[in-house]
């Protein structure tokens, strides 16, 4: 087994739990909808993780060219899906008897989701530059770009507290992931 195949089956099992906490999450809302009230908002931002989920599966295999491993590269990518399990967490947590439903939760926590989100975006970086310079120049200015403005952002999303940003935001981060993973591997 080459080395990557070792480190891709501790990622897969890492971030198939995220999403299987976001599948039982979302589920939940289907089969008790009287119980835990669901919140669109809420639930764009789990499917904007959900995206950045499968997105870092499929980012993730540049790695499969290197050829040297070091346990700090390793340590590195086990940390990034770890916080992708962390937001997962921060989405879906195990009960929501202290809070009136996902609206009130969701904007109880927005400050820890939103930080971890910004992390995110610093790790995103760093685990792009890991891969190359040539390939970070690839991006051209669009990626660091996207990663500083999203990283703002989310720094931003901590100190606002108006519903209506809050809806704006998730949906321009939504469209634009989607524009963005759709122009970088739609191509023939």
């Amino acid at each position: 087994m080459d080395t990557f195949a070792h480190v891709r089956i501790l990622i897969g099992m890492i971030m198939s739990l995220s999403i299987a906490l976001m599948l039982k999450g979302t589920a939940k809302m289907v089969q008790h909808p009287g119980r835990e009230k669901p919140y669109w908002v809420h639930l764009l931002w789990a499917l904007y993780i959900f995206l950045l989920l499968i997105h870092f599966w499929w980012w993730e295999f540049k790695f499969h060219s290197l050829t040297q491993w070091t346990f700090p590269l390793y340590f590195f990518l086990i940390s990034f899906i770890i916080v992708f399990f962390v937001l997962s967490a921060l989405l879906f947590p195990d009960d929501l008897k202290d809070y009136t439903g996902y609206e009130n939760y969701f904007y109880s926590r927005k400050k820890w989701f939103f930080g971890v989100l910004a992390f995110s975006y610093m790790m995103d970086s760093i685990d792009t530059l890991l891969k190359g310079k040539q390939y970070a120049i690839g991006f051209g200015a669009e990626f660091p770009l996207r990663n500083t403005i999203h990283f703002i952002l989310c720094i931003v999303a901590i100190k606002v507290n108006n519903k209506k940003f809050h809806a704006a935001l998730v949906i321009l981060f939504l469209l634009y992931e989607l524009s963005f993973i759709l122009r970088l591997y739609n191509t023939q």
